[in-house]
């Protein structure tokens, strides 16, 4: 699966209108849009897309942003996908960030950091699988 990814554009991200800077600087990048959808968590379906960091300090601030507003979840396409989107998105502190990421361009803070890109190629399925069922797929 090395030529997918997941992404997630963030409440505070969509709030501030950045969904469609965010999107060209995506498809300008070379990655085709597989499946895309804006949609709004609950609570609960933040606790369990964030499972993996429950216990730790931020994981109920995560949780409360996560479900504060609609995100924009999408698959990605392009060659060696996880690791170029990585590299697009940026640090997840934004003040480290290389310029021109989107993280550097849009984010507000560590913690409202404007996008999710999947960190491996199995949790890019698994990612993609939570938000998206087989028939949602281009």
């Amino acid at each position: 699966m090395d030529n997918k990814t997941f992404t997630m554009i963030k409440p505070d991200a969509v709030g501030n209108g950045h969904i469609g800077a965010i999107l060209e600087k995506i498809c300008s990048s070379g990655f085709r849009i597989a499946a895309m959808k804006m949609t709004r968590l609950t609570s609960e379906k933040a606790s369990e897309f964030y499972a993996i960091h429950k216990g730790k300090p931020f994981y109920d601030e995560l949780v409360q942003f996560m479900s504060s507003g609609h995100i924009v979840a999408a698959i990605l396409e392009k060659e060696n996908a996880v690791e170029d989107f990585r590299r697009l998105i940026g640090a997840t502190n934004p003040e480290k960030a290389e310029d021109g990421t989107i993280r550097k361009l849009y984010a507000e803070s560590m913690g409202r950091n404007a996008i999710h890109g999947s960190d491996s190629d199995e949790n890019a399925q698994i990612e993609g699988n939570f938000f998206f069922s087989e028939l949602e797929r281009f």
